[in-house]
């Protein structure tokens, strides 16, 4: 038997929603988090609209002391906050700086691009200009890959495995399926898990010279993501964060924790760019594998699945990904599960995307709805006989049991998991 694994908090900051209340509204209503940002204007970007937490620097401003402040990027400031929030959400306290270390419980805390900020106005032009010195000690934290988890494990003094991954768009859900599989190896008691994206013209702007970026809405941010539409024409670039908290049931019943949902399984793996995948398209074998993987893991059948949170980012590859999941499911347009985009909502956040897009399945479990993909009114022609399995409105659905998540990322790589609403026996 596989120990099996809950989740008993959970923190997001997202660009439609900061904290769990202000989210969940966001989703059920179908509120966008995309503007249009000036600067891009001014740096002559095709995309100008991109999703951003509103009113962060106030926020975090409440969390931390003016030295903690000074390690903090939008990158590290977006988990950072998630973290504490989700430490909190899950009934535990946020350690004091003299208390003992927890050896019982680490993170995996990813992000995709991380400081590219920090390097871009601060490190290069300082170097430049000859003023290394001047740079001051805080600087290598901010852009190291692993500063996400080595500021939360000192915020919560975490003594188990803390590190930071890093897989491209896949990033956050493959940070989850890790820490699902630590705990049932038995090697911690509960990990954080979850990724985080910073708001920046230098990480967006590969994205921008490959045209893989919205450009046709800059005058109606809200209707720029548009996955599984018609009219789709690049994702909008996204930022934020976001963490859960994993944690071994019995430990979970013991002191009484909250359970927002079970985590049945997971499962990633990479097509290897062979047979029609590349550094920036899956191989479809690849994506059936992964999705198959992980309902084995699960121990559940393809017909069990009720819903589906894509990785559907508004590309020419969305009509390809839910083709895949069909054939993944062996179910036609007839019984195909729900399916929608979170990104409809906040844009592609990269990094943190799989982790707020699992938060976004966990409250939809927990409060038995599905959310809106909103702006694909226009469903694609290659997926119009799916089109009556996307809700547009807010769906309440007090039955629903289980929701398959994924995503896939840069590089062919591949994530997926598999979550239940949980109910006690």
């Amino acid at each position: 038997m596989k120990p099996r694994v809950v989740i008993t908090g959970m923190g997001v900051v997202a660009p439609n929603g900061y904290g769990l209340d202000s989210f969940e509204q966001g989703l059920r209503e179908g509120r966008s988090g995309i503007r249009f940002f000036p600067r891009l204007k001014e740096l002559q970007f095709g995309c100008q609209i991109g999703g951003m937490p509103q009113g962060f620097d106030e926020v975090r401003k409440s969390y931390f002391d003016h030295e903690k402040l000074l390690s903090l990027n939008d990158n590290i400031g977006y988990i950072s906050v998630s973290a504490v929030d989700a430490w909190r959400d899950a009934g535990l306290e946020v350690p004091r700086d003299d208390d003992p270390v927890d050896w019982e419980t680490g993170a995996i805390l990813g992000c995709g691009i991380g400081g590219m900020d920090t390097i871009a106005e601060t490190i290069v032009p300082m170097v430049n200009e000859g003023k290394t010195r001047r740079m001051g000690s805080r600087v290598v934290e901010q852009v190291m890959n692993s500063g996400t988890s080595a500021r939360v494990g000192g915020l919560l003094a975490l003594g188990n495995q803390v590190t930071s991954n890093s897989a491209a768009c896949s990033t956050g859900t493959e940070a989850i399926v890790d820490a699902l599989w630590r705990i049932r190896a038995g090697l911690a008691t509960r990990m954080l898990a979850g990724g985080s994206e910073g708001a920046s013209p230098y990480i967006w702007a590969g994205f921008d010279s490959m045209r893989v970026i919205a450009r046709k809405f800059n005058d109606q941010p809200e209707k720029g993501s548009r996955p599984m539409s018609a009219t789709a024409n690049g994702f909008v670039p996204g930022a934020g964060g976001a963490v859960l908290v994993l944690e071994e049931l019995e430990a979970a019943q013991s002191r009484g924790a909250r359970i927002y949902a079970e985590i049945l399984g997971g499962a990633v793996n990479c097509g290897g760019q062979r047979n029609g995948g590349s550094m920036t398209a899956p191989n479809p074998e690849g994506v059936q594998r992964c999705i198959r993987g992980a309902l084995a893991d699960a121990g559940i059948s393809p017909h069990e699945i009720d819903a589906i949170n894509g990785h559907l980012t508004a590309t020419f590859a969305d009509p390809s990904e839910v083709e895949n999941w069909s054939r993944a499911l062996e179910r036609g347009p007839d019984d195909f599960p729900y399916i929608s985009s979170t990104k409809s909502m906040i844009g592609h956040c990269l990094g943190a995307a799989g982790a707020i897009e699992s938060v976004a399945v966990a409250l939809q479990l927990y409060k038995g709805f599905l959310h809106p993909s909103v702006n694909c009114e226009d469903v694609h022609p290659g997926i119009a006989a799916f089109a009556h399995r996307i809700p547009q409105t807010v769906m309440e659905y007090p039955e629903l049991k289980i929701i398959a998540k994924a995503s896939f990322g840069f590089g062919d790589v591949n994530g997926c998991l598999i979550f239940k609403k949980w109910e006690k026996a």
